[in-house]
């Protein structure tokens, strides 16, 4: 018996034009799920379906999923956008849209299904603002979400770290009434990753905090190394694994955990860049 399959399994995946969403794609398609895909862009992998979606926009995440019939496995929300977007942009397309589309197929999902989302170790201050990202999230709906975050643009500021830290509370917050239907939540914090997204992070973070961040390994991960922690966390084989974000990073939050790294220091080198 296969340790991690996905044969008889309906999938669906966001982010699945490039980096890791693709990665991960292509792993499950080896694995034996039925694919379906959902991307701004063209995917050209031999999907099940694929549909186009704007995280950005509820009617066109309203009308993606609409598009999906039948029940769903396993969700992948892989999809998002980096720093160097309008921070509203990366608010709507890596929390508000996530969340809207997770909310939009959870009706196909049942006992047994997972949801696996792609945070960030950008996300890692989400303990310590935690009231933050719960005003956020209990703001309701991705309209609410919007005004709260119009009318919070100082918290926002970027948007990209509020965006993850959002992403890992929201995770951890469903665990608990989701796993009462059945349904697993987790998701996985990447550290530098190299995927298309890169060059963007590279234009908009001071080159010490990347080199920081790829501590102690000491290198970037490929995307094929997010893909298979991501995959595995919907899988059969982590049944009893719900309400985690699971840092993908080299050793880097373990090293800051137990002061190996300086984060005063990360920080002040983003202050200097």
């Amino acid at each position: 018996m296969e340790f991690v399959s996905y044969k008889n399994k309906r999938v669906v995946i966001t982010g699945c034009f490039s980096g890791m969403g693709e990665a991960a794609t292509r792993l499950l398609l080896d694995l034996g799920a039925e694919v379906h895909g959902l991307d701004y862009k063209d995917c050209r992998l031999p999907l099940a379906s694929f549909n186009h979606v704007d995280l950005r926009e509820p009617a066109s995440i309203d009308a993606a999923a609409a598009k999906i019939t039948g029940r769903v496995d396993a969700l992948f929300n892989c999809a998002g956008l980096p720093q160097t977007f309008a921070p509203l942009d990366v608010m709507k397309a890596n929390f508000l849209g996530a969340r809207r589309l997770t909310e939009d197929l959870l009706p196909l999902m049942g006992e047994g299904s997972a949801i696996a989302s792609i945070s960030s170790t950008a996300g890692l201050r989400w303990s310590t603002r935690m009231q933050v990202s719960m005003e956020l999230i209990n703001s309701g709906s991705f309209e609410a979400g919007v005004k709260w975050c119009e009318a919070h643009m100082e918290t926002v500021a970027e948007g990209y770290s509020l965006s993850k830290e959002a992403l890992i509370v929201w995770t951890l917050l469903n665990a608990a009434p989701l796993i009462k239907r059945g349904i697993r939540i987790n998701c996985i914090l990447p550290g530098p990753t190299q995927t298309p997204m890169m060059d963007s992070f590279e234009s908009a973070t001071p080159k010490a905090v990347l080199d920081a961040a790829a501590q102690p390994i000491n290198r970037r991960s490929l995307p094929s190394e997010q893909a298979g922690p991501l995959v595995f966390l919907n899988s059969d084989a982590a049944s009893y694994i719900s309400g985690v974000a699971l840092p993908v990073d080299g050793g880097f939050m373990g090293s800051l955990a137990t002061g190996q790294i300086d984060l005063g220091a990360m920080m002040g080198a983003a202050a200097a860049g």
